[in-house]
């Protein structure tokens, strides 16, 4: 999953980075509110954390700018700005949480995963599909009961595709929410990273679609929660 940091404190942002990378996430940085605006309004990120009292743009009219322009991204406001006509401000111009400084890391990767499970329509902290679990708290899975080994890019693809299961995903839309803006992006590698996964899951839980994509689906005789 892929995630738009907009922080201009940069030993926060620097630690923020950090720990997103460290909990599964690809992370593109934005260090004032123009730059912000444009990278929300041109990469298809699955969420966002953005401050307020930001260089050139406050975050506030960035975000009403997205709104505007039909962006329904989930963004977490994260900001020193705690009265509550600053939170009715952050949520009238189209913020789906707020979260005020200081903060406790493990509170704001538990917001951003129950942002990303309700922007998927899926209720259950853990991801199931077959005998395939995810557990994006731990970042964990298992296959039928055994631990899984994978790489952090392995991980990120079937985080990916078990929260989009069932639906066939372009080898594009892949390339786009795996990688960070700054990574060197070819879609044939996705062909190796889906080999890789496939072997560690099971070949026949991925399917190919022809010209289109991959789709992730439990095994013949597995219930999609089984």
């Amino acid at each position: 999953m892929r995630i738009l940091l907009v922080e201009d404190d940069v030993d926060l942002s620097r630690q923020l980075k950090s720990a997103l990378s460290d909990a599964g996430y690809a992370v593109d940085h934005a260090a004032d509110g123009e730059e912000a605006h444009f990278l929300g309004d041109t990469e298809p990120y699955d969420v966002v954390v953005l401050d307020l009292g930001l260089p050139k743009i406050d975050g506030v009219s960035v975000l009403e700018r997205w709104r505007r322009d039909g962006k329904t991204t989930p963004v977490l406001i994260l900001t020193a700005r705690g009265a509550w006509s600053d939170k009715v401000s952050g949520f009238d111009a189209g913020a789906d949480d707020y979260l005020t400084k200081p903060f406790h890391t493990e509170e704001l990767l538990a917001r951003l995963r129950a942002l990303l499970r309700r922007s998927a329509g899926i209720a259950s902290a853990t991801l199931a599909c077959g005998g395939l679990r995810l557990d994006p708290r731990a970042a964990r899975a298992s296959v039928n009961g055994e631990p899984l080994r994978l790489t952090s890019l392995e991980y990120r693809l079937l985080h990916y595709m078990m929260m989009h299961q069932g639906r066939v995903i372009s080898r594009t839309e892949l390339v786009e929410h795996l990688y960070d803006q700054d990574f060197d992006r070819d879609s044939n590698t996705i062909e190796v990273f889906i080999g890789r996964v496939r072997k560690k899951i099971g070949t026949d839980r991925i399917e190919t679609v022809r010209g289109l994509g991959y789709r992730l689906t439990p095994l013949t005789g597995e219930s999609e929660a089984a």
